[in-house]
């Protein structure tokens, strides 16, 4: 018997990137057409991103805790949230939340353990890369975190925000990520984080200059383990 996988969803692109992975690959190991039970909740994203941009952690908990409860309902034996950025209230929503959850963080994390990576670059929103989500879990690990620069991060910001969350796609803005991955390259990193769930849709291992950290397909795999374990 599989586990119904309930997920907190955020951003929808991201949501759906990390939806589609635990289907797509849950065939691969049920049979054709055949995935665990998956439900999703999100609210508005900008109720989130009027939280983050006043700097209220609580009010993100609350939203996020507001879906664990409907997931919990809907029958969700596990809670997973394919966005990083919020994971910097998971410290207030993990004592009160109805289900247990994967912590996206620590599952890129012990990724990178088990690849033998010593120094990760880290990309993501602002609130993210400038938070102790990633440097926490990796340095529990023995992994250094290094950060982009300060034009670098409001480079990979504007993107996201203003491009890769509405689903769009530009040519310059691949090109500025991999010079961003490049940069993290020449200061030691041997592997890079996408600490975005929407980065994966214009970088991969493909096309940057360092091995990748696809947070998104990583949290999904890690989700569809634990569901398949039951």
């Amino acid at each position: 018997m599989t586990l119904h996988i309930g997920i907190v969803g955020c951003s929808a692109e991201g949501a759906a990137l990390c939806y589609r992975t635990i289907c797509e690959e849950g065939a691969h190991a049920l049979g054709p057409y055949a995935h665990p039970e998956v439900s999703l909740h999100t609210p508005s994203l900008a109720r989130y991103v009027a939280c983050l941009n006043a700097g209220d952690l609580a009010g993100v908990a609350e939203l996020m805790l507001a879906s664990a409860h409907r997931l919990a309902a809907a029958g969700a034996d596990f809670l997973i949230c394919p966005d990083n950025t919020i994971h910097q209230a998971f410290s207030l929503v993990a004592p009160r939340s109805p289900l247990p959850w994967l912590h996206i963080a620590e599952v890129v994390a012990g990724e990178a353990a088990v690849r033998g990576f010593r120094r990760v670059g880290l990309t993501g929103t602002r609130w993210l890369v400038d938070s102790a989500v990633y440097p926490d879990m990796l340095a529990a690990r023995g992994i250094d975190c290094v950060r982009p620069g300060e034009d670098e991060r409001a480079d990979i910001n504007r993107i996201i925000m203003e491009e890769l969350v509405p689903g769009m796609v530009k040519r310059e803005s691949v090109a500025r990520f991999q010079a961003i991955i490049g940069r993290l390259r020449e200061q030691g990193c041997d592997a890079v984080i996408l600490g975005c769930t929407e980065i994966p849709l214009i970088i991969g291992d493909a096309n940057s200059p360092l091995p990748t950290l696809d947070s998104t397909r990583l949290l999904a795999r890690a989700a569809l383990r634990k569901a398949l374990a039951g």
